[in-house]
C-alpha cells in the first residue's frame, strides 16, 4: 500500500489517493474468486468448480476486479489513516480511480476530526434565575395524589363530561363491521380524548340504557389503511354513568396517599421536592448557557458528516426507545405522518449543538492538561452501580472503558467551566405597555 498523496479540503476533509501493488490487487482478486465461484457453471465443469483462468477467459480479466477492491479497500484505508495519523470521524467515500494488472488506485475522501482555536471559556457571566414555590403551585403538585383517591360513582343522570360511561360499541364502515372496532364493558371518560374526535363529544347527554349511533370520520393519517380518512358508525350502548367523587383534603387523606401524618406535612416535602426540581432545572439552564457561549467563542469548521453522523445515532436511539414501548417503528410513523428522513432533519440541530458542545470540551481538556485516572473511572462504576443496582465491576465489565474516560474528561472540562462562571442578572420582563410602544420588526430602523 502507498499513500501517492494527501489533500486538505474544506471543513475538516482530507482527500487520499491510495494505491495497491499487483501483488495486494492479485491476493484480493483471488479471494474474490474463491468467493464467487460457487455461483459459476462454465460448460465441461461442475458448478463451483470453473479455474479462475477459464472464467477470466470467457468473461474478461476485469471480471472479479469490483469484487476484489470492495474486499481490499477497507483494510488499506485503514493503513493509511494510521500512517498519515487521522482521526477520522466519519465513514468515507471511496471513489474507483484505475485498477488493472499493475494493481489499482482509489480516492478516499474522509471527515477528520477538526481543530478547534478556542476564546474565552472561563469567568463567563449567565443569568439563572429560580422561580419561588406558591401556595398554588403546591396545589398543582397534589393534583396526582387527588385523582388516584378520586372514586367512581355510578349516578342516574345524563352524562357530563368529566363522566366516566361504561358502553359496548361496534363500528361500521357503510353497514360492514370492520376489525378491531368492537368492544364491550369499555369504560370511557367523556373529554379524555382517548378516542377519535367527536366520538366523546356525541356521548355527552346520555344515560345509562341509552343506545346511540355515533358517525364521525377518522383522521387522514390513522394508520389503518382501510380507515384513514372514513366516516364510520359506532353503534353504542350506554351502560353505566359513573362521576368522579373527590377525596376530603384532610391528614387522613394524607395518611392514605403518603407516609405523613398531616396535610400540611405532605404539603410541605411537596413543595421542597418543587424546590429542588427547580433549581436543579435553573442550574442546567444556567451551564447550557455557558457552554453556548464557550461554542460561539470557538473557531472550529465542522465536517457535515460528523454532524450526520451524530443525528443518525439520536435517531436510532429515539427508534429503540419507540420499540420498547411496544411499537414498531413502522406504526409509529403511519400514526404520526413521520418519514425517517424528517426524524433525522428534526435531530440535525441537536446534533449540531451536542457536536459543538463535545469538540469544545474535548479542546478545553487539552488546553488544561485534564486527565482521567483509574480511581476516577472506579468512582463512576461504582455510582452507576448504585443508580443501576448492580455491581461496579459489572458495569465496568459492561460500559466500554473508552466511553466511560470520554464522559469523565467532558465532566471535568466542564466544571472548569462552571467553577469559573458568575450569575449574572436576568434580563428584565418588559412589561406589556412597553411591548405595545415599541416598533414592530419591519418598522425599526436598519442598524447602521
Amino acid at each position: 500500500m502507498k499513500v501517492k498523496s494527501v489533500e486538505k479540503l474544506e471543513k475538516s476533509r482530507v482527500a487520499l489517493i491510495i494505491e495497491a501493488d499487483a501483488q495486494e490487487f492479485e491476493g484480493a482478486i483471488e479471494k474474490a474468486y474463491r468467493k464467487q465461484r460457487s455461483r459459476i457453471m462454465l460448460p465441461g465443469f461442475r458448478k463451483g468448480k470453473a479455474p479462475r483462468k477459464m472464467i477470466e477467459a470467457m468473461y474478461g480479466a476485469e471480471i472479479f476486479y469490483e469484487d476484489a477492491v470492495n474486499e481490499i479497500y477497507p483494510e488499506l484505508f485503514d493503513q493509511a489513516v494510521e500512517q498519515e495519523g487521522l482521526d477520522t470521524v466519519a465513514y468515507p467515500e471511496v471513489e474507483l480511480l484505475d485498477a488493472g494488472k499493475e494493481g489499482f488506485s482509489f480516492k478516499a475522501t474522509v471527515a477528520v476530526r477538526p481543530e478547534v482555536t478556542l476564546g474565552d471559556y472561563k469567568g463567563l457571566t449567565a443569568p439563572k434565575s429560580v422561580e419561588k414555590v406558591t401556595e398554588k403551585d403546591i396545589d398543582e403538585e397534589l393534583k396526582p395524589y387527588i385523582q388516584r383517591a378520586t372514586r367512581l360513582v355510578d349516578v342516574d343522570r345524563k352524562a357530563k363530561k368529566g363522566d366516566t360511561v361504561t358502553i359496548d360499541f361496534e363500528g361500521f364502515l357503510g353497514k360492514k363491521a370492520f376489525d378491531g372496532g368492537k368492544s364491550e364493558n369499555h369504560d370511557l371518560e367523556l373529554g379524555s380524548g382517548a378516542f377519535i374526535p367527536g366520538f366523546e363529544d356525541q356521548l355527552i347527554g346520555c344515560k345509562a340504557g341509552d343506545a346511540k349511533d355515533v358517525v364521525v370520520t377518522f383522521p387522514e393519517q390513522y394508520g389503518v389503511e382501510e380507515l384513514n380518512g372514513k366516516e364510520a358508525t359506532f353503534k353504542v350502548k350506554v351502560h353505566v354513568v359513573k362521576e368522579k367523587v373527590e377525596p376530603k383534603l384532610d391528614d387522613e387523606f394524607a395518611k392514605d396517599v403518603s407516609e405523613f401524618e398531616t396535610l400540611k406535612e405532605l404539603r410541605e416535602d411537596l413543595g421542597e421536592k418543587l424546590a429542588q426540581r427547580r433549581e436543579q432545572q435553573a442550574q442546567r439552564t444556567f451551564e447550557e448557557s455557558l457552554l453556548d457561549q464557550v461554542t460561539k467563542n470557538m473557531t472550529v469548521e465542522i465536517p457535515d458528516a460528523m454532524v450526520e453522523m451524530r443525528a443518525q445515532r439520536m435517531v436510532d436511539d429515539y427508534k429503540q426507545q419507540i420499540v420498547s414501548q411496544g411499537i414498531s417503528m413502522e406504526q409509529y410513523l403511519a400514526m404520526t405522518g413521520m418519514t425517517e428522513n424528517m426524524l433525522k432533519a428534526q435531530a440535525m440541530e441537536g446534533s449540531l449543538r451536542q457536536v459543538k458542545t463535545d469538540l469544545a470540551l474535548a479542546a478545553i481538556a487539552k488546553a488544561e492538561n485534564i486527565e482521567v485516572t483509574p480511581d476516577d473511572v472506579m468512582a463512576e462504576c461504582t455510582r452507576l452501580g448504585e443508580q443501576y443496582g448492580m455491581p461496579a465491576e459489572q458495569v465496568k465489565s459492561i460500559v466500554p472503558a473508552e466511553e466511560l474516560i470520554s464522559d469523565l474528561t467532558n465532566q471535568k472540562a466542564a466544571k472548569v467551566i462552571f467553577d469559573s462562571a458568575k450569575i449574572g442578572k436576568a434580563p428584565a420582563k418588559k412589561s406589556a405597555a412597553k411591548k405595545e410602544a415599541e416598533p414592530k420588526a419591519e418598522e425599526k430602523p436598519a442598524a447602521k
